[in-house]
């Protein structure tokens, strides 16, 4: 038998998935400062939740893992976090509103694979459900800023409003049956180009020649964000499109930041959106695609539960696979010990010795073969691993330790309690 990997999936050796869990730890804490709370769903759901009207849409399913179980009832694996999030709501009427979670698990999407693109992968989504107004969504903005800050990456964030999206729709006379189409083909614009989404409205979605043009026309906007809203107020008549053109307005009032910008033809490809959309796209990065992306879904939570109300609710996922992807530097850490101690003849007093090292909160191994001093600095030295301690019979009488740097080579003796102090400071 050959072993390998599930098409689509990989494994993260100790030396990737340390620096994956920065990302993860860096999102954690960003995610707290803002006073979201964890959630944690099961990953596999029932298929009917899925699937519902107001779920992923037809295309999402398309990419659904699905099984059956012992019971014949038919589940999925999750292919996002929202729908799982919109149930928990809906499950749980005493829940506090606004209600701010965060989420960082894995999904699965049986999808095409490429650089950066898996089956299964990780998301890390922050959540708000209950506010109504735009102060989410700038939030959510402003929580990507920061984020991706203190990742050391630069972006610019893209965002739109499917209700404009719609009016525009309609201003080109685009028939309601080929929304859906019309919107997914729209958001190739920043991956194939002008002309090649010329082609495909034309040839795929089956518009004419007028309609194209008219959508052209109004998705292709130059000039500031201001400029933009302009000439889409002048173009776009009827209630929601003031309804859209007034979130747009409002929201880039709050989210008056240098690197975000009103795209209009940025749809995301989900049927479940009713307002904002939103992507975090990277400057001078080999990562092309978006690494962060979301938006505001109103309908859902209601449609779950087969009600007409309404439940405000925006989130924004953030791709780790695509982020550690776009880190990727070529050296990472091997290991997360930071001290390596080499007993002499003294495995019982260096265990213990050990044993203080870890109370005090300090990531520390040690030699338990008995292979000599030299054997065991290369072990250390070949994991990277910052410094060692020699404790022989004299060290312990005399209670000094030699420490080692092992980046610069220096050695110095002293007690553990100094030992421990060095490794703190």
């Amino acid at each position: 038998m050959k072993l390998e990997n599930a098409r689509g999936t990989r494994d993260y050796l100790p030396e990737e998935k340390i620096a994956r869990d920065r990302i993860v730890d860096t999102l954690r804490n960003v995610f707290e400062t803002f006073g979201y709370s964890p959630l944690e769903t099961p990953a596999l759901e029932r298929f009917d939740v899925l699937s519902s009207k107001y779920a992923g849409g037809s295309e999402i399913l398309k990419e659904t893992f699905k099984l059956i179980d012992q019971g014949k009832r038919e589940l999925g694996m999750r292919y996002d976090l929202t729908v799982p999030l919109s149930r928990v709501v809906g499950q749980n009427p005493n829940l506090k509103f606004p209600f701010k979670r965060y989420q960082i698990e894995k999904v699965w999407r049986d999808g095409p694979v490429g650089p950066g693109r898996y089956r299964e992968f990780l998301q890390a989504d922050v959540d708000i459900i209950g506010v109504k107004n735009v102060a989410a969504e700038a939030e959510l903005i402003e929580i990507a800023l920061v984020a991706f800050e203190r990742l050391g990456l630069d972006i610019v964030v893209k965002f739109n409003n499917r209700k404009i999206l719609n009016a525009i729709l309609d201003f080109a006379g685009v028939p309601q049956e080929k929304h859906d189409a019309t919107i997914l083909t729209i958001d190739k614009l920043d991956k194939i180009g002008k002309d090649e989404l010329k082609k495909e409205l034309e040839q795929a979605v089956r518009l004419d020649e007028g309609q194209v043009k008219k959508l052209l026309e109004l998705i292709i906007q130059p000039g500031k964000n201001e400029q933009k809203v302009v000439a889409l107020r002048l173009k776009l008549k009827g209630a929601e499109a003031e309804e859209a053109i007034k979130e747009i307005e409002d929201l880039l009032a709050i989210a008056d930041f240098e690197n975000v910008i009103f795209d209009v033809s940025l749809a995301r490809g989900l049927s479940y959106y009713t307002g904002t959309v939103f992507e975090a796209v990277l400057n001078d990065n080999k990562i092309k695609s978006s690494v962060a992306g979301g938006g505001r879904y109103d309908r859902m939570i209601g449609a779950l539960l087969g009600q007409a109300r309404e439940y405000p609710a925006v989130g924004i996922s953030f791709g780790v696979d695509r982020i550690f992807a776009a880190l990727d530097k070529g050296e990472k850490d091997k290991t997360v010990t930071k001290i390596f101690v080499i007993p002499i003849k003294t495995y019982k007093e260096s265990l213990e010795i050990t044993r203080k090292l870890r109370e005090a909160g300090i990531k520390a191994d040690m030699d338990m073969q008995g292979k000599g001093p030299s054997r065991n600095l290369d072990y250390a030295n070949s994991l990277g691993i910052p410094y060692a301690l020699f404790v022989g019979g004299q060290e312990i009488q005399e209670k000094k330790f030699k420490l080692k740097d092992m980046k610069s080579g220096k050695e110095e003796l002293l007690g553990i309690n100094e030992v421990i102090d060095r490794l703190k400071s």
